[in-house]
């Protein structure tokens, strides 16, 4: 076997793990492929031998980790500066998986096999490319630090300390946890829905949590209200004044968490994402953009 077959078959081996890779990096599937083709195009580049890689796995992983830290670089520039969770988000909400309420298929479990919901994904927007780097590939990939310092090209120390403080602000942000049983998500979900239906403010503040928030991505539409809103009577009040009767709601699962796809009209122009953690709704992640909502929604329309 020559080695440009070999490698060939070591990144198809590993294309679920890369892609999983590029994904928490970028918080785009488009993002991710572009990345996956970049990747393989440098290694077809390049004249490294199959018995150089001692480690393809984690070979692959670097060089896909090096793709995604140039895409991010060349992304809006975040100053460091001092930080508050939520505060620096730019109204952007990363892809999920949509999928619908059965098993995953193979590739969107693969996606979704170490549990991070759009939160977490949110944060990590706010960090640093270095700093996501950092704590992507050693805290979610098991990236042992001094690989991770070549491709950042710093000492391992130093890129000891961009993850520490990456873990920190994550930490700071106080990601929800979920609730475990979707059928329980399901539950609350629908007394959302119901209690939005009637107009039912108080029934509405029941199922949210206090320091619930909301967040909403429209795009490049004008925005109808706030992208981010705090607080369950303020986000019960935006439920209840946004709520359309006649829309059609379809269960469905993002990122494994009980969501809602709105269609009206038989097209689907909103995608509803809900964390729930002790029997209440700690977050709401809304899409708004129909083309976006048509694009995500479409393994679940066909």
């Amino acid at each position: 076997m020559d080695d440009e077959t070999w490698l060939a078959e070591r990144f198809e081996e590993n294309r679920a793990r890369l892609r999983a890779v590029a994904y928490r990096m970028l918080g785009s599937f488009a993002d991710a492929e572009d990345a996956l083709q970049d990747a393989w195009l440098r290694i077809g580049r390049s004249d490294v031998r199959a018995e150089e890689v001692r480690n393809p796995a984690g070979w692959l992983t670097t060089i896909v980790g090096r793709v995604c830290l140039n895409a991010l670089r060349t992304r809006r520039t975040r100053a460091e500066e001092p930080w508050e969770p939520w505060e620096t988000w730019d109204g952007h909400l990363p892809d999920p998986v949509v999928a619908g309420e059965g098993p995953l298929a193979p590739e969107d479990a693969a996606l979704l096999s170490d549990e991070v919901g759009l939160a977490l994904q949110i944060v990590l927007d706010t960090l640093t490319p270095d700093e996501r780097l950092a704590f992507v590939l050693h805290d979610m990939f098991e990236v042992p630090f001094p690989e991770i310092a070549t491709v950042l090209e710093r000492e391992d120390a130093a890129t000891r300390q961009l993850a520490s403080r990456a873990r920190r602000r994550v930490s700071s942000a106080q990601v929800p946890q979920r609730d475990r049983d979707v059928a329980r998500q399901r539950e609350v979900v629908n007394a959302f829905f119901a209690a939005a239906r009637e107009g039912d403010l108080d029934a509405l503040v029941s199922v949210l949590h206090p320091d619930v928030v909301a967040r909403a991505d429209f795009g490049a539409l004008k925005l109808p209200r706030p992208a981010l809103v705090r607080g369950a009577r303020t986000v019960a009040e935006n439920a209840r004044i946004g709520f359309v009767p006649e829309a059609d709601l379809r269960p469905v699962l993002v990122n494994g968490l009980a969501a809602a796809l709105v269609v009206r009209g038989g097209r689907p122009t909103t995608l509803m994402a809900f964390t729930v953690t002790d029997g209440v709704i700690t977050a709401l992640d809304i899409y708004g953009d129909p083309d976006r909502v048509r694009a995500l929604a479409a393994p679940v329309l066909s």
